[in-house]
């Protein structure tokens, strides 16, 4: 029941988003008296519709996405001649741009708000500091670090030493540690093979040393323990600080998307391996794996804020996605629509410095195969990521 509720809360979330970003180009078409004549959530089949002024208004049976209609939106379109002087393509340069880029602004300034909301209420995470202290030790060295112990496998240096939970390492191959970022770099400056002293304060038997000869794992030195943190909660920020998480996390995020994408190419070939989630390319999930995610929040060991963090964050992700998807210069999407008001714009000042007339309005016919090569690749990639998530669904961690 957890996992179906979590599905149907990212539906809602992504209908809601959906809304959001038609809505902003509504609502600035409407604010330019620029006629809209539907606003739809969904596709296909209408489920029901009402009618405010001139704008219908509904739901469709399909809820993959949703649309405004404004009249004369392209040159292509027969725009009735009532309507021809609050036809979209007659308008102002300035005003067309706005209506276009209003959607992607939404979704941007929806998931801000919902960052700086989220830090004042549910609060943010605070991971606490690693410390140099065995929370738990390994019973055996792994085949990679990602793996797990399974039958055959050698006992983990650190088990062979003694090391226990709760110790806590203050030197390590004769250097002082007295953080965890310290121990993982005495770590790292010895070598797989080599026999390291480590000396240890344990409770209740005082200062011990012991001897590890550590394995290798990846051609790196492995001791096969991990560290006690401390001081990990919540904390709820004020309104500057709020806005400031806000700021950093659409940063971040942005930041992720962007290796993300640059990582694609190369992970298509392992969408369907089980490494798929090992670089940031091979993370990528359609609408399907998005929902599938929320229902292994909601279903997961944890306590409600936690869940209401990552559902939130997903939420975010969503917005953010949409919002940066819609700036590429490519039709049918926004930036496409805005490049071409843009270049309009520079070749009516060209010929005007030249004393030339201005040519009018682009001619998207000639731009149609490169449209439908862009809705191709699209709908195409698309089909893939659902697949693979179909197929080899990706996993939240925890």
């Amino acid at each position: 029941m957890a996992y179906f509720l979590g599905a149907v809360a990212f539906v809602v979330a992504l209908l809601v988003t959906v809304m959001l970003h038609e809505g902003g180009h509504l609502v600035a078409a409407k604010r330019f008296g620029m006629k809209a004549t539907q606003y739809f959530v969904g596709f296909g089949p209408t489920l029901f519709s009402w009618r405010r002024g001139e704008t219908e208004y509904g739901v469709k049976a399909i809820p993959l996405g949703g649309f405004v209609r404004i009249v004369g939106y392209t040159p292509l379109e027969d725009v009735p001649p009532e309507d021809r002087d609050r036809a979209f393509f007659r308008q102002p340069a300035g005003r067309r741009a706005v209506v276009i880029a209003a959607g992607v602004v939404v979704n941007f300034v929806f998931a801000f708000l919902l960052l700086a909301v989220m830090a004042m209420t549910v609060g943010v995470r605070d991971p606490g500091t690693a410390t140099s202290t065995a929370a738990e030790v390994s019973p055996c060295v792994p085949a990679d670090l990602a793996g797990k112990c399974g039958p055959g496998r050698p006992r983990s240096p650190a088990a062979a030493a003694g090391l226990r939970p709760g110790d806590r390492i203050v030197r390590f191959g004769g250097r002082p540690v007295a953080d965890w970022a310290q121990l993982r770099s005495a770590i790292g400056a010895a070598k797989p093979g080599q026999t390291v002293p480590i000396t240890v304060e344990r409770p209740g038997a005082g200062t011990l040393t012991l001897r590890a000869r550590l394995a290798d794992v990846g051609g790196a030195p492995f001791l096969g323990m991990s560290a006690k943190v401390v001081g990990a909660g919540w904390d709820r920020r004020g309104p500057g600080g709020a806005l400031a998480f806000a700021a950093d996390g659409i940063g971040s995020t942005l930041g992720a998307l962007g290796s993300a994408v640059a990582d694609l190419p190369s992970a298509i070939p392992r969408l369907f391996s089980p490494d798929r989630g090992a670089t940031p390319g091979g993370q990528v999930g359609s609408v399907v794996g998005a929902t599938e995610a929320s229902g292994q929040i909601f279903s997961a060991h944890g306590t409600a804020r936690e869940k209401i963090a990552l559902y939130l964050s997903l939420v975010v992700s969503v917005n953010i996605f949409l919002g940066a998807l819609n700036v590429v210069p490519l039709l049918p999407l926004d930036g496409g629509h805005l490049a071409v008001v843009a270049y309009q714009k520079a070749r009516a000042g060209v010929n005007r410095v030249r004393g030339r007339p201005d040519p009018g309005t682009v001619d998207l016919t000639r731009m149609m195969p490169l449209t439908y090569l862009a809705v191709v690749l699209l709908v195409g990639f698309g089909v893939l990521l659902i697949l693979a998530d179909l197929i080899n669904p990706l996993q939240i961690p925890g």
